[in-house]
């Protein structure tokens, strides 16, 4: 059984380790090396984080750092606190920063025999990769000819928007609860890494107005709200944009992670996404394995009518989220207030988009 992953980066490399973990042989083929974003973080919800150490590997305690608390502002009600998540005997979830844990786990994927990683010159290299003897390819890279070719029917939407992201150094603070603030410009996010740093993700509308990296850094010590800064990293920069895609796989190619689904960072989703998804394609290909099933492309028709619509569902709504507060910063009207509050009250409301956020919808 060989099975051939395309792509470079956190997805294609956690996807490979779990199928590697059942004795699937996984050539790895990119068209260039990765360029690591030394200052990027991801949020790993308390079940997607389960998985990962159970299925995929075990991540080492110095590497995480736990949030127990999730408050959210308006600038619209000077920066009052309208909703709170918590959960008061588990963590909501983990902060990392995406380069650790692709170090760590090319590490020990250069170690197994089941894996090859392959550098090829071109697209047009990439495509007589698909013409080889592979049982099963996966595409994991949303920018490739493949994609183009193959899975160019998607639902697309410009944010016009980018994503600042850094990492502030600051005085020693009890660092556990992350903020969310919804600003006139986009949302910004402090994401706590310990107790002395603290990641931004600041994702500013840029259609009428194009930032540089000091104007960024003057608007996030301007919505700072508890932090002594001692300095900043180098801010890391790219667009944002929303797309689903129609169709996920392809006679035996699997459109997998980017490549299907693109989110809005403000929820901090889109890898916990992506994690849900091998979940569910382990799940499919370990239970042909205990049964003696072939490994074929059924696989792939059983994932996407396992989680199309599962997808399509959660990337919308917080494609949703992210309207309805760029909506509420534009109006003069306050109705908007007492309907979060009667959210942050409910404690079925707030238990709710807990769940949600935390194992993705359940049907």
């Amino acid at each position: 059984m060989k099975v051939c992953l395309i792509g470079n980066g956190l997805t294609t490399l956690s996807l490979g380790k779990n199928l590697i973990n059942k004795k699937i042989k996984v050539f790895n083929y990119t068209t260039r090396k990765k360029t690591k974003a030394k200052n990027r973080t991801i949020g790993i919800s308390k079940d997607s984080l389960d998985f990962f150490n159970k299925e995929v590997i075990q991540l080492k305690k110095h590497m995480t750092w736990d949030i127990k608390k999730i408050d959210i502002y308006s600038e619209k009600y000077k920066d009052q606190k309208i909703l709170n998540f918590e959960e008061t005997k588990k963590n909501l979830f983990s902060m990392f920063k995406n380069d650790e844990i692709e170090e760590y786990l090319e590490k020990n994927l250069k170690k197994n025999k089941l894996f090859k990683k392959v550098l090829i010159k071109n697209d047009h290299s990439l495509k007589k990769v698909i013409n080889m003897n592979f049982d099963l390819i996966i595409n994991c890279d949303a920018n490739n000819i493949i994609t183009k070719e193959f899975f160019f029917r998607k639902i697309n939407k410009n944010y016009n928007s980018k994503a600042f992201t850094c990492i502030i150094k600051h005085k020693k603070i009890e660092n556990n609860t992350a903020a969310q603030i919804f600003s006139k410009i986009g949302p910004i996010a402090f994401l706590p890494l310990s107790n002395f740093k603290t990641s931004i993700v600041f994702s500013a509308n840029i259609k009428n107005k194009k930032f540089n990296d000091k104007e960024i850094i003057k608007l996030i010590k301007f919505y700072n709200y508890k932090y002594e800064i001692l300095n900043f990293s180098n801010l890391e920069k790219f667009n944002l944009s929303f797309s689903v895609s129609r169709k996920y796989f392809y006679r035996n190619i699997l459109a997998f992670g980017d490549a299907i689904h693109r989110v809005h960072p403000l929820a901090g989703q889109g890898f916990n996404i992506t994690l849900r998804d091998i979940k569910v394609l382990s799940e499919i290909t370990q239970k042909r394995i205990e049964l003696g099933l072939p490994l074929d492309n059924s696989i792939f028709e059983d994932f996407e009518n396992r989680t199309k619509h599962l997808n399509y569902i959660f990337t919308s709504a917080v494609d949703l989220v992210y309207e309805f507060f760029k909506f509420d910063n534009k109006i003069n009207s306050n109705i908007s207030k007492g309907l979060l509050k009667f959210i942050d009250k409910n404690k079925n409301f707030n238990k709710f988009f807990t769940r949600q956020a935390n194992k993705g919808i359940v049907l």
